[in-house]
């Protein structure tokens, strides 16, 4: 067997190793991950906890994501944007999220910027950084799969500029990931492909 190649799942279905470890995950993967999003608001949340993931595991993030969404107003940007001081304490004092005073600023910081925007404007921006499908290799095994590309390096780099925070290339491609920007699902993974 090769390192890193899909696995078969307690279905015999073969998926993305990672998606194995726990019930939440192959849900998570099957039904969401490298699935097109689209929207402001719901691009926001996917900004938000990746941003929140930063250093930690993507199970600890999505088993509290009804906690965010619920300390986080569902992540309207227009709401998120309107938190006060007593909000930014509620939210620190939450065990319901990741209490890190940073990652809980910059979101807050990133809802302001984005009430500014049009509306339409994020996604638009955001999707304007997907690569060509044609022009990528499709992974056989993790090992296939960049943590870091130009087109992630290039959107970081935007909305960095465009006075977004906790948004580094690195992270800039897990959204690109997660959103359906790009398949990374392997290509004997029953998943590949289901995004299109």
């Amino acid at each position: 067997m090769t390192e890193g190649a899909a696995l078969a799942g307690p279905d015999g279905a073969l998926r993305c190793p990672w998606a194995l470890s726990t019930e939440d995950y192959v849900s998570y993967h099957d039904e969401e991950w490298g699935r097109p999003v689209h929207g402001d608001d719901a691009l926001f949340e996917r900004i938000s906890l990746e941003a929140f993931q930063s250093g930690l595991s993507w199970i600890t993030i999505l088993r509290r994501r009804e906690g965010f969404r619920a300390a986080f107003a569902g992540f309207r940007i227009e709401k998120v944007a309107a938190f006060t001081e007593e909000d930014r304490e509620r939210l620190l004092a939450d065990a319901g999220i990741i209490r890190n005073r940073a990652k809980i600023d910059a979101t807050l910081a990133n809802a302001r910027v984005l009430a500014d925007w049009s509306e339409g404007e994020l996604d638009e921006l955001i999707w304007s950084h997907a690569p060509d499908p044609a022009g990528r290799p499709v992974p056989k095994t993790l090992a296939d799969v960049p943590a870091v590309t130009p087109e992630s390096t290039a959107l970081s780099r935007t909305l960095k500029k465009r006075g977004l925070r906790f948004v580094g290339p690195t992270t800039a491609y897990a959204l690109m990931q997660a959103c359906g920007l790009v398949d990374d699902h392997l290509a004997a993974c029953v998943a590949r492909g289901a995004g299109a």
